[in-house]
Order: structure tokens, then sequence, then C-alpha cells
């Protein structure tokens, strides 16, 4: 369900996506209210669930995770069981920070994070394709990052 947001509220959630180190003063000061209504809004946004949380983001590379693989996975059973055991799985996983289930050929795609191609193959050789039903797996290596971000288009 979408939650209303008045052009103000687009304005909080824009500095809070570039900088959530700011503060509610801060970010009154910026979008020019005071600072008990603009804490009000943010709070509310916050337990409305427009705000999921506030993290870091780290740089990957500088962490020595130079390597971004996307998986294409196909299952070779559909089942309830099975897809829940298969999500089950790769939420346990730290290399694995995204999956979606997917419409189409593949059956989820995963963004994955490894060191180096060493890295990633024992991944995959040891966990994906370890996974019960797990078919196929189609590796897509990231030559080079474009765009890297993780701000929503509020306008």
């Amino acid at each position: 369900m979408q939650t209303p947001l008045s052009s103000l509220d687009r304005k909080i959630l824009l500095l809070l996506q570039h900088n959530a180190d700011l503060s509610a003063a801060e970010i009154a000061e910026k979008v020019e209210l005071s600072q008990s209504p603009c804490w009000r809004r943010i709070h509310r946004m916050q337990e409305d669930g427009v705000i999921e949380r506030k993290v870091a983001l780290l740089n990957p590379k500088k962490l020595g995770l130079g390597m971004t693989v996307f998986v294409n996975i196909k299952l070779s059973a559909h089942g309830r069981n099975n897809l829940a055991e298969f999500e089950a799985a790769i939420v346990g996983y730290a290399e694995v920070l995204e999956c979606h289930t997917m419409a189409g050929e593949s059956d989820y795609l995963l963004k994955v994070v490894a060191k180096d191609i060493d890295h990633y193959e024992r991944f995959l050789r040891d966990h994906l394709l370890q996974r019960p039903h797990v078919q196929e797996a189609h590796s897509h290596i990231a030559m080079s990052e474009v765009k890297r971000t993780t701000e929503l288009p509020l306008d």
C-alpha cells in the first residue's frame, strides 16, 4: 500500500537518502520547517514503513570485494516448499546482496559479491549448486560499475 507523501515529505526523504547522518535540525533548516514538525514527519514516515532503516553504505572494492556477479537461477521443481527452502538458504549467504523472484526463463536473479573469481567459484560450487532443486545457474560477471545508488526517484 502506497503512503501519501506531501512535497515536504519528499524533500525530507531526498535529503535522508543522500545523507542519513543529517539531524532533524539540519533537515528542518534545509526544507524551511521548524525542528519539531520536521522530526514528527520523519518519525511518522518511520512508523509507516516509508523509511525502513538508516544504514552506512560501504565501498565493496575498498573491503576487498571487487567482483560483482549477477546469477540467474532456475529450479527443477517449483513447489511451495522448494521455493521457501531455497529462499531461506539464500537469506543466509552473506555474499548474496539481493535476491529477486523473476518472471520468465529464470526463477531468481541474485546479486553476489566476491573477492575474486576463485572466491565466487567456491561460493557457486559449494553453496548455490549444492542447493536441492537448483537446475541451472547462469553467472554474468559485471565488468565495471556505471551507476550504483540506493536513492529512489521521488519526483
